[in-house]
């Protein structure tokens, strides 16, 4: 209407922009430039955090009982400093973190017989072969002292079992959590939405460790809770409706033996999604274009499938994401508890053994997990909520 005006006072059209969209190429270009300097800020964060990582576990106490550990427990002060002499440990901070990364040369002994070994290499190998660089950045993460085996290869293994673990998580948490919250959100202060809070509340404030000994306890035990009962009555085959350990889950996975540990996390989860997800869904329904429409006669299962459903996920989607972390390091409980050997397991030996490199890999990796998701979290939050431009 303002440009009909302008056109008839013999003015040019007013050019539509005043900063409410940009076209979509500089969407485009912001949304590229935003992730670039995103990834600049996470690279920078790894870098920093990784090195307060390496330089708490590189503290000499810890250096001292690595050594006699690996040695022997009645080893001298001079014996402690000649082990870790002769393998790099007492090397200034700066050079040991850059050998870890595989920028600076690794260090080299040369012992009092003519044998010379070092961090790339064994006292055996060829100098011809001897590598003079091997760290992170050539995919080397070390030998581990627990394990005997290297590092990289032993992390990759475990966090494949506690992925699938997340993703059977993921999959059961998510849905319930968002269905409960929608629907105590969709009428604030009904029944049906004081006991699906209760519910909720109930499921936050319960710890894994309380949740999980009752599960074992009521489905898992052949003398008491209902398996016994079920198995008089000929309902189920076994002694017990499902395993109270999920160890035969890392070969195989099957409902029996792995969803008593994914129903100990997602009900621990659940709960605060379900929180948020309700919060936000009272907000948008008391919302003025809600209550058009109402006024209009739209169907109620409409108005919140069509018109509020997606506004009332915006909230709750970033929290979602933030459960990866949780979940990836949370776990540890859990895990102990089926005795399921993934990587928080492998976090509780790397710290129990004082196994540094391990420790040094399996922080670095939640280091990445957190950044990355957080970095996913954001644009996500942007596709979902158009009003909201990057500058």
């Amino acid at each position: 209407a303002a440009s009909d005006v302008y056109k008839r006072q013999g003015h040019k059209a007013r050019p539509k922009t005043g900063g409410i969209t940009p076209p979509r190429h500089q969407q485009g270009h912001q949304m590229g430039l935003f992730i670039i300097r995103r990834l600049g800020v996470m690279l920078l964060t790894a870098l920093c955090l990784t090195f307060i990582v390496f330089w708490l576990t590189n503290l000499y106490p810890n250096l001292e009982k690595l050594a006699k550990t690996q040695g022997n427990f009645r080893m001298s002060d001079e014996a402690v400093t000649s082990y870790l002499g002769d393998r790099g440990y007492l090397q200034p901070m700066p050079v040991k973190f850059g050998q870890w990364l595989g920028v600076f040369p690794g260090w080299v002994t040369e012992k009092e017989d003519g044998k010379t070994f070092g961090r790339c290499f064994d006292a055996g190998t060829p100098e011809a072969d001897r590598a003079t660089r091997c760290g992170i950045l050539q995919g080397d993460w070390g030998v581990s002292t627990v394990f005997k085996e290297p590092v990289g290869g032993t992390v990759m293994t475990r966090l494949a079992l506690t992925g699938k673990l997340m993703l059977c998580v993921l999959l059961l948490m998510v849905p319930s959590a968002l269905l409960v919250g929608v629907l105590a959100g969709m009428r604030e202060g009904s029944k049906l939405d004081r006991s699906l809070s209760t519910f909720s509340i109930a499921t936050t404030a319960t710890p894994e460790y309380v949740s999980g000994v009752i599960f074992i306890a009521v489905l898992a035990s052949s003398k008491f809770g209902i398996s016994p009962i079920l198995a008089d009555w000929g309902w189920i085959d076994g002694k017990t409706l499902f395993l109270g350990s999920a160890t035969s889950a890392m070969a195989d996975a099957t409902f029996w033996n792995f969803f008593l540990p994914v129903l100990t996390i997602s009900l621990y989860g659940m709960g605060y999604i379900a929180r948020m997800t309700r919060a936000s869904m009272t907000e948008v329904m008391t919302a003025q274009y809600i209550r058009t429409a109402r006024l209009k006669g739209v169907k109620f299962s409409d108005i919140v499938i069509k018109h509020a459903l997606r506004n009332a996920l915006i909230a709750p989607f970033t929290v979602i994401m933030l459960q990866i972390p949780w979940l990836l390091n949370g776990v540890v409980i859990v895990e102990t508890l089926f005795n399921y050997k993934g990587f928080g397991w492998l976090l509780v030996q790397a710290a129990a053994n004082n196994d540094i490199e391990l420790l040094l890999a399996v922080s670095v990796v939640s280091v990445v997990v957190v950044l990355v998701t957080q970095l996913i979290s954001d644009i996500g939050y942007v596709f979902l909520n158009p009003r909201i431009r990057i500058a």
